[in-house]
């Protein structure tokens, strides 16, 4: 069997990623001659044409869209491996990082976060990016560096993932609420206000469950899209907000605090990159970080 040309694979992701021949060429400094060859035989050796006219344009093939993840990974792995290795000095690094997640994440981990990184790499910049759904295209086209959150089916398979810290839910009031001043049983809890935190309208929550076998539902007033909100709401009013405790910390400084009267779910907070990034230095620095600031 014979051994493919695998400079091949430096085109196709070329003629993928551009979506175009000329372009393709132009990044990787051929003439159109030479792009038009490389792409033919890029069609011999897949069996697909990977690029098809559609009007004045160009349209990729299923195959090829098949292919387009696939071949960026390979590319990007063999680049990575053949890259020298260098001393990182954070006093001369000046990577700047995105961050997708959660503005009640940035409140309570982002100050030590930012405390830590200025005082080892002063040239460092992170931009912290609202986290509206659970999607890795973001990870996946570069548009954001590291990301936080719970690891669901939604997630793409080729994410890397490390938890950060385990979480459990709490119930939330203000201080001098007339339910602060009772037993918290599962009837106490259910019989105040809610503010219910979902992103999407229909959901009931995790506590809908939870208070299930004690035949008792609560009285959802109100739904937020985020903690920090449903915690904003609960300390200007009479409203009950369930929230994880560790994620929230700082936001409930002032507030009561109090263990939910039955098991309640709990969970892992994780920080998500796309694999592209295991090998880069500055974001491994940057991983680790953030991994020692949420173990506290």
């Amino acid at each position: 069997m014979s051994i493919p040309d695998l400079n091949l694979l430096i085109t196709l992701d070329a003629v993928l990623a551009e979506g175009s021949v000329a372009r393709a060429a132009a990044r990787l400094r051929l003439s159109p001659s030479a792009m038009s060859r490389a792409l033919a035989r890029l069609r011999e050796t897949t069996g697909d044409p990977l690029l098809v006219r559609a009007g004045r344009g160009l349209v990729p093939t299923p195959r090829a869209l098949e292919l387009r993840e696939q071949v960026s990974q390979l590319v990007q792995g063999a680049q990575a491996a053949l890259r020298p290795v260098t001393q990182l000095d954070l006093a001369k690094l000046t990577q700047s990082f995105t961050l997708r997640t959660s503005d009640g994440f940035v409140e309570n981990f982002g100050p030590a976060l930012i405390a830590r990184i200025s005082a080892e790499a002063p040239g460092v910049r992170l931009t912290f990016m609202p986290k509206l759904n659970k999607d890795s295209a973001l990870l996946r086209d570069g548009t954001v560096d590291l990301e936080t959150g719970v690891v669901g089916d939604s997630i793409s398979p080729e994410v890397r993932t490390r938890a950060l810290f385990r979480d459990r839910f709490i119930g939330v009031m203000r201080i001098g609420h007339p339910l602060s001043q009772l037993e918290m049983t599962p009837a106490v809890y259910a019989s105040g206000q809610h503010v219910l935190v979902a992103r999407r309208t229909q959901s009931k929550g995790p506590m809908a469950d939870a208070l299930k076998p004690y035949g008792l539902e609560r009285d959802v007033l109100t739904t937020v899209g985020g903690f920090s909100a449903a915690l904003a709401l609960a300390r200007a009013s009479d409203l009950i907000a369930t929230v994880p405790e560790r994620h929230t910390g700082n936001l409930r400084a002032g507030m009561h605090s109090f263990e939910l009267p039955f098991p309640a779910l709990e969970i892992t907070v994780s920080m998500l990159w796309h694999p592209r990034m295991d090998a880069d230095p500055g974001h491994r620095w940057l991983r680790q970080c953030l991994w020692e600031v949420c173990a506290g």
